[in-house]
């Protein structure tokens, strides 16, 4: 699928997500948080593709085109609006040495469409571009985990959502991590042999 195509039909499910927010709790805070949580899902959705499949580019094209940076970047901008939108109009204190590591996620989120442009177009090595996106994908992944661990160990009651669904969440994050591992075991047994 061309990347504007995919870019189109995940806006679109933005966009089905926030009519479902608004349906379901009206127009509400409720339904802002409700939003917002489940395009974060979304977004862990399309994380989790990425995570499993960056250094696989064959694989990844055909499945979420050669721009999928960009696609993230702006699946989790979107979602970054919605939780602003949310902290603001509920009035949530940000503690920014609690904040400080999902701004940096989020820097690493909207420059990594730049860095893939620049290795498109030859300007940055290959060697540095594996390096920044091997960094990208572990640390955006240790920041997923870092959102869902305090849900489970009920440290943010406020956050909305099951236990069960917390659990489920981290169980994933988790088992990417293992996925992944496993691979690269995998990997570096066969160039061994």
């Amino acid at each position: 699928m061309s990347s504007r195509k995919l870019i189109i039909l995940f806006v679109a499910i933005e966009i089905c997500i926030i009519a479902l927010g608004l349906l379901s709790e009206g127009y509400s805070l409720t339904a802002l948080q409700t939003i917002t949580r489940f395009s974060g899902r979304l977004s862990l959705f399309l994380f989790s593709a990425i995570f499993l499949l960056y250094n696989k580019p064959r694989t990844i094209t055909v499945w979420l085109s050669d721009r999928f940076y960009l696609l993230f970047a702006i699946v989790h901008g979107i979602h970054l609006l919605e939780l602003l939108s949310y902290v603001y109009l509920s009035g949530i204190k940000l503690v920014p040495y609690r904040i400080a590591g999902g701004f940096l996620a989020y820097l690493f989120i909207f420059a990594m469409p730049l860095f893939q442009t620049y290795k498109m177009r030859g300007t940055i090595s290959n060697r540095t571009y594996s390096i920044l996106e091997t960094i990208f994908a572990y640390y955006v992944w240790l920041i997923f985990f870092l959102t869902y661990l305090p849900r489970v160990q009920g440290k943010l009651p406020q956050v909305g959502g099951s236990f069960a669904e917390h659990v489920a969440l981290l169980g994933w994050v988790s088992t990417l991590l293992g996925m992944k591992l496993s691979a690269m075991i995998q990997f570096q047994k066969k160039n061994v042999n």
